[in-house]
């Protein structure tokens, strides 16, 4: 019943028309004046081509039917159906002499959750000589199955009878398809309602984004399904009322798996994957066996808080639950691997993978990607097409941003060129952003910038962000006022267009601009996203901010911060002050440096993690250039492994070397 939420979840019209439990009769609906309604249940039906009579076959009445073999042959049928083997049972439903209308309405069942299959389930239909109510349900049901609500319409107009099944299949099918207006015509004068009416009816208008009317109904509703409950907790966290949604949720006398599933996922959609990931923990200790859909939206709040530990408890889940093969969460859970840093583990779970699908290997392809192994990216590319999978808009988004990271520009180029022309794949702005970083990145500024006037359609702010980003790197101002001009126009409200050209003015000295950008973004009350970075030791995430006061232990991390000052100018350290965005006094810009959020975490993790145990530390803007530099040093210095995962990539810092290469 749940699918009701579900537009793309077309057998709930199935089970609505061969199952309907409530005798109860509801007609108070004081949630909105019933006007004078279009539809009359009294009226003669319109009928623009009569039913055509059934075929004369032989059948016997199921009534007189006692025959064991029509019973085993019916079930056989039954199994071959819903095991998918469609050919097998239209075999055995032939070669029977003599079949009940279960017989043809099991066959009928069949042919109706096939899509394109209508036709033929219409011929059969029509050659049913005694059919009852369930097998005129079943036809509606398959008319909506292939998204034919006008026939669907008429033929539940020509129906002889109808019960509140009937009634529940047709609501069901204008609500999932976004036609409300015709859905609560048929529910203000349906004979009987019943739970599924109701359901229907406040789904329906969770989906289409009436929440207010959707609230309306709920209030009124004689009872309260879970089914309602979970349609409105979910149209709370889609629209953004998170207390509005937890309040149902605590309210709520009963939760299936699926309440549970909208909440966690809600959460997360919402930027709040530590609440997510907490109700996870909650709803398992509650004794609720997660699936798929479970593990899908906890692996990603893994991913956005990037904590590992949690992601691989969850891997050891999976491997225990029967889902553990299932596309899905396998393709979940690499992906959690590679945006937590951890490439090789997400490497050999990609190998062992018995099946894999396109987001399977986008999902690798970016990953390597991310990581700034675009050899490798590209490698896997050639592979995923030998194998004959064939790739999508993703994949060369995936593509264009492994040549990007790696610098791979004439061949980035070269990708985008064929994207189209060879595959059949539409450029879409996320490809033109892809290759105007790549451009901007290798200092082509001037081809970037005529890339961006001969795209098919308005160039979005997305855009101009990269080129003001790749502006700031080459030290372009002229075309860096050029950017930001035109990114504040179609956002104004942008904190990355003020600062990067803030930015941009600062690493030339310009303070009367910057200060007068400032002006500006106080002017226009826009806030600056704060930069913070964080660890996860212990399975405890540690937050720090540039100049952090709060981390309890602050002492022995500045300690430590000193002390690596100190050996890292012994190794030949120079702090870049261009990256020291404040009009002040060189020490100071010095000791500003020093406290960055990314050195905070890094030492910490240093005081901390164990030797051996690579320190992965994660930024919420992108890494500074001193800091940049500062790793290396550091990782030479104290002999280990440091991964930075930033807004575009991750940087591996090894023996003073990193990933990047230092184009980045």
């Amino acid at each position: 019943m749940l699918c009701l939420r579900n537009p793309g979840n077309q057998p709930f019209l199935l089970f609505l028309a061969i199952f309907s439990q409530s005798k109860h009769q509801n007609r108070s609906l004081s949630f909105f004046a019933i006007q004078n309604p279009h539809v009359n249940p009294n009226r003669e039906p319109f009928l623009p081509h009569p039913l055509p009579k059934p075929d004369s076959i032989p059948s016997t009445p199921f009534g007189q039917q006692k025959s064991s073999n029509v019973i085993s042959s019916n079930r056989v049928i039954t199994n071959h159906i819903r095991s998918g083997d469609l050919n097998s049972a239209l075999r055995v439903f032939e070669s029977m002499t003599v079949k009940t209308t279960v017989t043809w309405n099991s066959m009928l069942a069949g042919y109706s959750n096939r899509r394109g299959k209508i036709k033929v389930a219409r011929q059969l239909f029509d050659r049913i000589p005694e059919p009852d109510i369930f097998s005129y349900n079943i036809m509606l049901a398959c008319y909506l199955h292939n998204a034919d609500v006008e026939s669907a319409r008429l033929f539940f107009d020509q129906m002889p009878v109808k019960d509140t099944a009937s009634w529940n299949t047709m609501i069901s099918g204008f609500s999932q398809n976004g036609m409300m207006d015709q859905a609560r015509e048929l529910f203000l004068v349906m004979p009987v309602r019943n739970s599924v009416s109701w359901n229907a009816m406040i789904s329906g208008y969770v989906e289409s984004g009436d929440l207010d009317l959707a609230k309306q109904l709920f209030e009124v509703a004689p009872v309260r399904s879970v089914v309602a409950w979970t349609a409105m907790i979910t149209g709370f966290m889609k629209f953004g009322k998170i207390e509005l949604a937890e309040k149902y949720f605590e309210e709520m006398p009963m939760k299936n798996l699926v309440t549970w599933n909208a909440m966690i996922a809600g959460y997360i959609e919402n930027c709040q994957a530590e609440n997510g990931l907490k109700l996870f923990k909650r709803m398992v200790e509650s004794g609720f066996r997660p699936n798929p859909s479970s593990l899908s939206s906890v692996l990603l709040g893994c991913s956005n808080l990037s904590a590992l530990k949690l992601g691989k408890q969850v891997h050891q889940l999976i491997c225990k639950s029967p889902v553990s093969w299932n596309i899905t969460a396998g393709t979940s859970l690499l992906s959690m691997y590679c945006k937590c840093g951890d490439l090789e583990d997400a490497w050999k779970l990609f190998l062992v993978m018995p099946q894999k699908d396109v987001v399977t290997w986008n999902a690798m392809i970016s990953g390597y990607a991310q990581h700034g192994a675009g050899e490798k990216a590209l490698y896997l590319f050639d592979k995923m097409r030998d194998e004959g999978m064939k790739p999508d808009w993703i994949t060369f988004v995936a593509v264009l941003s492994a040549c990007n990271h790696a610098g791979f520009v004439d061949l980035g180029i070269e990708y985008f060129n064929s994207m189209v022309r060879d595959y059949g794949v539409e450029a879409k702005p996320d490809h033109y952003t892809c290759v105007v970083d790549l451009l901007g990145r290798g200092g082509k500024l001037v081809e970037a910038v005529d890339l961006i006037k001969k795209m098919p359609f308005k160039p979005h702010s997305a855009i101009f962000g990269t080129l003001l980003g790749a502006c700031r790197i080459h030290k372009n101002l002229e075309l860096a006022e050029f950017a930001a001009k035109n990114l504040l126009n179609l956002d104004p409200e942008s904190a990355a267009g003020y600062v990067q050209l803030a930015n941009v003015y600062a690493a030339m000295n310009r303070w009367d601009h910057v200060a007068m950008v400032r002006r500006s973004m106080k002017d226009n009350k826009v806030i600056k996203t704060p930069g913070y970075s964080w660890i996860e030791v212990k399975s405890v995430v540690h937050e720090f901010r540039s100049g952090d006061r709060i981390h309890p232990e602050l002492d022995f991390i500045h300690e430590k911060l000193n002390e690596l000052e100190r050996k890292m100018r012994l190794a030949g350290y120079v702090p870049d002050l261009e990256y020291a965005l404040h009009d002040v006094g060189e020490e100071q810009k010095k000791q500003i440096l020093l406290r960055h959020s990314e050195k905070l975490a890094i030492a910490y993790g240093l005081i901390r993690m164990p030797l051996g145990t690579p320190i992965r530390v994660f930024k919420n803007l992108r890494v500074c250039g001193d800091c940049h530099s500062a790793t290396k040093y550091i990782s030479a210095i104290e002999g280990r492994v440091i991964i930075v995962r930033d807004t575009t990539r991750f940087h591996h810092f090894r023996q003073g070397e990193c990933s990047c290469g230092d184009y980045w």
